[in-house]
């Protein structure tokens, strides 16, 4: 029985906050869509935006630029913000149970760069 990858959400980055790197040397990405507020700017990595196509749940993976990482757990509006703002925390801190309803807790281990043009997306293999 072989098994399948399914694309839930992809998206390209077109914008990197000032602030990002910070974020990143602690392990957080921020995420959102064309739709960001401006107050958010400097720190949030904005995308196009996309389509959830499934709820991202523990199991599936988190890929940048080709890198993946295991999602460990899933905060209880994180794919409500996903789907309606483009807008999630990562954080890759191990952890199996969200500190914030907002966050996707991913395995910790260290964070490629983000730069304009990385490609990111949720995926699952059934």
């Amino acid at each position: 029985m072989s098994s399948s990858l399914k694309v839930k959400f992809s998206s390209r980055v077109v914008r990197v906050g000032h602030l990002t790197n910070e974020f990143i040397s602690a392990g957080v990405l921020v995420f959102f869509g064309p739709k960001v507020p401006e107050e958010l700017l400097d720190f949030a990595v904005i995308h196009e935006g996309g389509e959830l196509a499934e709820p991202i749940k523990p199991g599936d993976k988190f890929c940048l630029d080709g890198e993946c990482y295991n999602i460990l757990a899933v905060g209880d509006v994180a794919n409500k913000n996903l789907a309606s703002l483009g807008h999630f925390i990562i954080k890759f801190n191990g952890q199996v149970q969200p500190e914030m309803p907002g966050d996707i807790c991913a395995e910790a281990r260290p964070l490629p760069s983000v730069k304009i043009g990385s490609v990111f997306k949720f995926v699952s293999f059934d």
